[in-house]
């Protein structure tokens, strides 16, 4: 987005708000399905808890999208963003059973990831259809965080344990009629992709009824000019061809899912602050702005690199800062950064903030969540207000003792 347009944000709803770039989204979600268009059944899942304001869920539901949901909660907003129950997939971790009931009995799809839970869940429901969450022993991700199919993972099913289900299938306990991986997030490397969809695409022949196969996401925006990325068309190409030739041997018809989440929503997301005061150090020049990682957590919790631009004076000589926030840690975004020589009141702008920005913010310092605002047919729509202190206390009970 231009920076005026950026800038003209932050005079209507003040600072800090994340904005949303929805072309880009689209742009995004057009780029993605071309990359797979050899492929006749395919069906994209946005994964809600990347971004999951409900206006936003909206409109990528208008735009053909189902709903990768990983807790109850993120069903719902689905449900009322107006997604069919069907259209969502919900793949939790560790969760009670009486949460995956409650989501069976909403009509979603389930996918678990342990023989405990399936197990239990075909105690109340035998034979009920369910996709099934494989740990593929694939190492790769752009954290430790965020690594989630390696074999010390408590993410997926065991590949030695699949003989367990195929014998509660046998018994009609369950029924599988979906698989799916997913390894990490910020995989640029594809082979692991490959790797890890040959893993499916071999442990469907030991199931009869596989309708879906589901390869997840993980997918890898660049952060930075000449950052790492997922080559998308390459990717689709080599995909394309693997599963083209599974389901010519699997001799039935088979849909294709993936889950982008980032992929999608990353980079038209922008995070605008303002300086409080730029404070000489005996080694630093810190700029001080107006939040901290109670809005924006990525760089304390990740070390995410986030490109930082001074959009009040992008083009004078730069200098370098350390960018700090306000909570009372040392929540720093970025150390000795060249930006454009920053001022008190200058407005700095964190790229790529669309994906685990405002999702991941807190209430941290008993400080208030941002605005959301989005803009769509050259037009800003404030689609979050920012808290007040009512929305602190508004399920506080207050005794006297």
């Amino acid at each position: 987005m231009d920076n005026r347009l950026l800038l003209k944000a932050t005079k209507i709803y003040g600072s800090p708000i994340y904005l949303y770039d929805l072309e880009k989204i689209k742009f995004q979600l057009i780029k993605f399905k071309k990359s797979f268009r050899s492929i006749d059944n395919i069906k994209i899942q946005y994964a809600a808890k990347a971004l999951s304001n409900i206006s936003i869920l909206k409109f990528i539901k208008n735009l053909g999208c189902g709903l990768d949901a990983v807790s109850i909660q993120e069903i719902i907003l689905g449900i009322k963003a107006g997604f069919k129950a069907n259209d969502i997939i919900y793949t939790p971790n560790g969760v009670s059973i009486e949460e995956i009931i409650e989501a069976n009995n909403l009509g979603v799809k389930l996918n678990l990831d342990s023989i405990e839970s399936i197990e239990e869940f075909s105690k109340n429901f035998p034979n009920k259809s369910i996709f099934i969450r494989i740990n593929p022993n694939i190492f790769d991700g752009g954290n430790d965080k965020t690594r989630v199919g390696h074999s010390e993972s408590k993410f997926g099913i065991p590949i030695d344990q699949i003989e367990r289900l195929i014998k509660m299938e046998k018994e009609n306990r369950i029924k599988i009629d979906g698989l799916h991986v997913h390894s990490g997030s910020d995989i640029s490397n594809i082979n692991s992709f490959i790797k890890g969809a040959k893993t499916v695409f071999n442990l469907a022949f030991k199931f009869k009824n596989i309708k879906f196969i589901d390869l997840g996401g993980g997918f890898k925006v660049p952060y930075y000019k000449g950052d790492s990325s997922t080559d998308m068309e390459d990717l689709g190409k080599k995909i394309s061809i693997e599963f083209n030739n599974f389901k010519k041997e699997y001799k039935k018809d088979i849909t294709l899912i993936f889950e982008p989440g980032k992929y999608l929503v990353s980079e038209a997301g922008f995070f605008l602050t303002k300086v409080n005061y730029v404070k000489e150090g005996p080694k630093n020049k810190f700029a001080q702005i107006n939040t901290g990682f109670n809005h924006f957590i990525r760089p304390a919790l990740y070390n995410a690199f986030h490109e930082i631009e001074n959009i009040s004076k992008p083009n004078i000589k730069k200098e370098k800062y350390t960018v700090v926030g306000y909570i009372c840690e040392n929540d720093t975004f970025a150390e000795n950064r060249e930006i454009s020589k920053i001022n008190k009141g200058d407005i700095l702008c964190f790229k790529n903030a669309g994906a685990y920005g405002f999702s991941m913010s807190s209430n941290y310092n008993s400080r208030y969540t941002p605005a959301e605002v989005c803009f769509y047919n050259k037009e800003f729509n404030l689609i979050r207000k920012s808290q007040k202190i009512n929305d602190l206390l508004s399920n506080q009970i207050i005794i006297d003792l």
